[in-house]
């Protein structure tokens, strides 16, 4: 951890930049209300609604877009009500659903998904944010059930929610999944293994979930350096990102404008209007995927 505090407050925005230009903030081209934006007639679900991104990110964000319903879920009731009057008070137009479930449960995650479709019919979009850090011990030291437990919160978790999701939709309705991973995924940075490891698998599983589906719009998003409870003390310094900025770009990933982003990995500090610029490049060259490097292939050796 001593590496990690020698390092300028901006490091893990400038060292993962893909834009030329980087927010920290919303801006402009993330404003949730306009009309390009509107999640109008969309049901949303959240996990890990009763406080952080959840709460400050996503919720008042898809409220303030227009959205039509929207579900909260986490194992906190009454951090949950506190959402569903924020929201109320953004827009009392929109329903609200509050359900105190932990999403390792496959059969209270069943029973979710049953009351979704019996007060809204279907669903549109799955925001899997729930997640967790426990330990943050060297590989060697972390004791293995603290190991294992976020991958039972960030891998087991999401999965059931993305199953009963896709279930609900079914195989024809666009829908959108977008799983809050972290820049942690596609990193080694010491003493965060069980974190890192069970975001990467995230991060991957969106991608079988866009191929095995073609209705379905599934992204790896990184919320930035944003201060929430599960921030580690010595990445504080570095969490200077906004709620309004995550909760922005998440729902233009909501928005037809981004499909072409549909399988692959973002971070909240680029630029979505220098990506839509980049969208033949990205498509075609096929970046923003998790790959092995390396040139691979019989012919190489032919020539």
């Amino acid at each position: 951890m001593d590496q990690i505090a020698q390092l300028p407050d901006d490091f893990f925005v400038t060292s993962s930049q893909f834009t030329k230009t980087v927010y920290r903030d919303s801006y402009p081209e993330l404003d949730v209300t306009q009309d390009s934006f509107s999640q109008k007639g969309k049901v949303i679900i959240i996990t890990g609604a009763s406080q952080g991104l959840g709460r400050e990110a996503f919720a008042a964000s898809f409220a303030k877009a227009g959205a039509k319903a929207i579900v909260l879920v986490a194992r906190n009731a009454q951090g949950l009500e506190a959402t569903s009057q924020d929201i109320k008070t953004i827009n009392p137009d929109i329903s609200v659903l509050v359900r105190s479930v932990d999403i390792r449960d496959q059969g209270a995650v069943r029973k979710l998904y049953a009351d979704i479709k019996s007060t809204f019919g279907t669903a549109d979009v799955l925001i899997n944010n729930a997640g967790c850090g426990k330990s943050a011990l060297p590989m060697k030291e972390i004791d293995a059930a603290d190991f294992w437990y976020d991958f039972e919160v960030n891998v087991k978790g999401a999965l059931l929610m993305t199953q009963e999701f896709l279930r609900l939709v079914g195989a024809t309705k666009p829908a959108t999944i977008i799983n809050i991973t972290s820049a942690a995924a596609i990193a080694v940075i010491p003493t965060t293994s069980s974190y890192s490891l069970s975001k990467l698998v995230q991060v991957q599983m969106q991608r079988f979930v866009a191929v095995e589906n073609p209705n379905i719009v599934a992204v790896s998003l990184h919320p930035g350096g944003v201060l929430t409870s599960i921030t580690k003390p010595a990445f504080v310094r570095f969490s200077s990102d906004t709620f309004a900025l995550a909760g922005g770009v998440a729902v233009w990933l909501a928005t037809e404008q981004a499909r072409f982003m549909n399988g692959r990995y973002m971070g909240v500090n680029w630029s979505v209007g220098e990506l839509v610029e980049r969208r033949e490049e990205i498509v075609e060259k096929a970046l923003l995927f998790v790959e092995l490097q390396g040139s691979f292939g019989k012919a190489q050796f032919e020539k």
